[in-house]
């Protein structure tokens, strides 16, 4: 048996790590850049999809205060690394909606796409919809059509969420995540954008994709943290 997929090292691994972020947000120095655009979000409530790529996961409950944004879930893959961290960011108060925005080799059925679908447009109705758009395996930074489609369907705003910390752990992964440490500097970056009526999906998932590498460069400026290659 893999060691990711029992129950007790799922739950002593999850719990340690929900610990060690708390403790790294509670410590930062933080950065916040266009918070207006957050704050429109969160006075006016509703759905709103949020997006940052899967490098930056560790880093996410710091941009979405429980004690004055709207009700938020995270969509996470279906997989045994997956669980891990659903319960890892339903410690931060973000429960999961279980399912992959990528991966399009693998049947949808198997991935929980469809379900994912379905409770992610339900969850927009009322909240926000975090969502890493190159996860769970990536191409790193390529977005797959999952998030716009979410929100072309909804109708929701698109908030994009760059996020940096140094110093940091860079893990030697498919995606090059970076795991907070305390007393350092940290930064969150904000830009936001509706679907635009009648373009191509192809079209927005290219704008939204330099969008989103936009706001995360210039998180990483503000903490100076080095770019992977």
């Amino acid at each position: 048996m893999r060691p990711l997929r029992n129950p007790v090292i799922q739950g002593l691994l999850s719990w340690t790590l929900a610990q060690w972020m708390q403790f790294c947000f509670a410590t930062i120095r933080w950065t916040r850049e266009n918070q207006p655009a957050a704050e429109a979000v969160w006075a006016k409530g509703g759905g709103v999809v949020c997006a940052f790529w899967h490098s930056r996961i560790a880093l996410a409950p710091a941009c979405w205060p429980l004690d004055r944004a709207t009700p938020a879930k995270a969509l996470i893959s279906l997989s045994a690394d997956g669980e891990f961290i659903a319960r890892a960011v339903a410690r931060q108060g973000f429960p999961a909606v279980r399912g992959s925005s990528a991966n399009k080799d693998k049947a949808e059925k198997a991935k929980g796409g469809t379900q994912a679908l379905r409770d992610g447009l339900k969850q927009l109705k009322v909240g926000a919809l975090a969502i890493t758009p190159d996860g769970p395996r990536g191409p790193a930074r390529q977005m797959a059509e999952g998030l716009p489609v979410l929100a072309k369907l909804s109708g929701a705003p698109t908030l994009f969420i760059g996020l940096s910390c140094k110093p940091a752990i860079r893990l030697n992964s498919w995606d090059k995540a970076v795991l907070p440490l305390p007393f350092g500097k940290g930064a969150i970056v904000w830009d936001i954008a509706d679907y635009p009526e009648g373009a191509e999906l192809a079209e927005v998932v290219a704008d939204w994709t330099a969008r989103l590498n936009a706001v995360e460069a210039r998180a990483d400026v503000i903490t100076g943290l080095e770019p992977t290659a």
